[in-house]
């Protein structure tokens, strides 16, 4: 694990209010590791401290469109996600209250009609490619975590991901990865690293993710 040139997160979170949950963003390219490291730390924790958000969940609701337009929307743009929609979320968790998290149909490019109720919890984790990218989500962080992977580790994970649980085809994955996914992640995600407090390399690092867990519980057990 590398500490970033950044402001170190226990100096930014020294004056949290009390009861004021601990919000950390893990940020890495797509198939980097991401979500293993936010299963291995609510493992740790425990899952009635911790809350996960996905940033892949808020992209935008686009029923108005034809499935072939949707198709054809750059979903590796900032643009594409309705972060103010996290951003207030965000804010209703800090405020004690259970949100509505959105689900995504990667299938069909919309919002599923149900949702998932989230109960604020002492820690916030929020995981996605894009989520150290934008200023306001950035400052609404404690921690910001960046995983550092391989890009030939990165395309294999995410192309087997894509195929079995987003009921994609070979040949869309690859379509994807070379109009929008390595463009923007060159554009947007490799240059967010600089805004990491700590970055792990090599996706999942077992003394990594120990030396988070010990940093995330010194601050649930301060006074």
């Amino acid at each position: 694990m590398k500490t970033s040139g950044g402001v170190p997160a226990r100096a930014r979170n020294q004056d949290r209010p009390d009861g004021r949950p601990f919000v950390i963003g893990v940020a890495g390219g797509s198939g980097s590791g991401k979500s293993t490291i936010c299963e291995a730390i609510i493992d740790r924790i425990g899952p009635e401290h911790v809350a996960l958000i996905a940033h892949d969940a808020y992209y935008r609701h686009r029923p108005e469109i034809s499935y072939e337009e949707r198709t054809k929307v750059n979903y590796d743009h900032p643009d594409s996600l309705e972060t103010e929609l996290l951003l207030t979320h965000l804010e209703n968790l800090a405020a004690g209250e259970t949100i509505q998290h959105p689900l995504y149909d990667f299938s069909r490019h919309l919002r599923r009609p149900e949702t998932v109720s989230i109960p604020s919890r002492p820690v916030i984790l929020i995981e996605g490619i894009l989520t150290l990218v934008e200023p306001d989500l950035r400052e609404a962080l404690d921690l910001r975590v960046f995983v550092d992977t391989d890009a030939d580790l990165r395309v294999l994970r995410r192309v087997e991901r894509d195929m079995r649980e987003r009921g994609r085809s070979l040949e869309s994955v690859i379509a994807q990865y070379q109009a929008t996914v390595k463009p923007m992640h060159e554009r947007f995600v490799e240059p967010s690293k600089r805004h990491a407090d700590l970055i792990i390399p090599e996706g999942y690092n077992r003394q990594a993710v120990r030396a988070l867990v010990a940093m995330i519980r010194e601050v649930l057990d301060r006074p």
